[in-house]
């Protein structure tokens, strides 16, 4: 079965073509990180606009790869949500006319659930059951998952997830948006030691997580390290970011181990745009061979908001025979334990 995956939740345009049977066949992006940079973040409504005008070349372009025609395709997925309504409704109004059109199924696909899977597309992927880290701008959940669709929520974030925290870190340190791998890279050139960050929720039973108490610790170690002209010199700016990064990571280490712990598992997948960073992953590689698990986790350009995620996640649905009515469905929020399981 060969199905057209579209992924329009934020601010990247994504359309993948995967074969059931061959795995995938093509995938492009195009991201609007320039445009949305001047402004410092995300602007929903020239988000949605860049959609309609990126959305329809993009099929082009990922069928051209392929070498294949338009009706050759079986089957179409598009995001559903969670996200930003606007972009979501372009994903959405446009792979379920395809569909009609094609006169073949459709069905709408959850956005966190495309990233849980994107390890799937992988050479060695993770086998069910699991446990799950999802991290991203957006969310920082840990998930037990037994199958598709069958997902319990162990814990999430009480306020911004981690990507959140890293994108309003680098504001403070001047930075340009999107923040996160710019804090990555300036920490490497960081003392490591210099300042220690506390590692929030850590000293207490649970797996949930919170990251504002340590977005107010970094605001004032910045403020405080500032000169008469309100200056951070360079080195120690990359100190702090590199501080503030081991904060974080050590938390998601931290309780990841402990969800490995309690729940028995021995198979870790991280899925999200955090995932790509290389200190975390590095850490989790240590955690997982202290508990003598496995970790698992997407190439670098599937792990931020990719088509091809959802043509994978699309496609097990649709051959589970499951499809989407003639509704158009998108939902900004939508929480990942309500979905049916395959």
């Amino acid at each position: 079965m060969r199905v057209l995956g579209i992924e329009t939740s934020c601010d990247e345009t994504g359309v993948a073509l995967y074969d059931s049977e061959h795995g995938l066949l093509s995938d492009a992006l195009y991201s609007q990180v320039k445009m949305h940079a001047e402004y410092g973040g995300v602007v929903p409504e020239l988000a949605s606009r860049d959609h309609v005008r990126k959305l329809l070349p993009l099929i082009r372009e990922v069928m051209a790869k392929a070498g294949l025609a338009l009706d050759a395709v079986d089957g179409v997925a598009y995001t559903a949500g969670p996200g930003l309504i606007g972009a979501l409704m372009v994903g959405a109004s446009t792979g379920r006319a395809l569909a009609l059109g094609l006169g073949v199924p459709a069905i709408g696909v959850h956005h966190m659930e495309g990233h849980l899977l994107a390890p799937m597309l992988e050479n060695n992927p993770p086998a069910f059951p699991f446990v799950a880290l999802l991290v991203s701008g957006g969310h920082t959940q840990l998930v037990r998952v037994e199958g598709i669709g069958q997902y319990e929520l162990l814990g999430e974030s009480l306020d911004d997830a981690a990507g959140e925290a890293f994108d309003k870190a680098a504001k403070m340190l001047g930075l340009d948006y999107p923040g996160g791998p710019l804090i990555a890279k300036l920490a490497l050139q960081g003392e490591r030691g210099r300042y220690r960050f506390p590692r929030p929720m850590t000293d207490r039973p649970g797996l949930d997580f919170s990251f504002s108490g340590l977005k107010t610790f970094t605001l004032n170690t910045a403020n405080a390290a500032r000169d008469a002209d309100g200056v951070i010199d360079p080195q120690t700016m990359a100190d702090i970011a590199c501080a503030f990064e081991d904060a974080v990571v050590e938390t998601l280490a931290i309780k990841c181990r402990r969800a490995l712990q309690q729940t028995g598992l021995k198979q870790l997948v991280i899925a999200g745009g955090v995932s790509a960073n290389q200190r975390l992953r590095e850490r989790l590689d240590e955690v997982v061979k202290k508990e003598r698990a496995g970790l698992f986790y997407a190439r670098h350009e599937f792990c931020t908001d990719n088509g091809a995620m959802i043509a994978y996640a699309g496609c097990q649905r649709l051959l589970a025979g499951q499809n989407s009515d003639l509704t158009i469905l998108a939902r900004p929020r939508w929480p990942l334990d309500t979905l049916d399981a395959i």
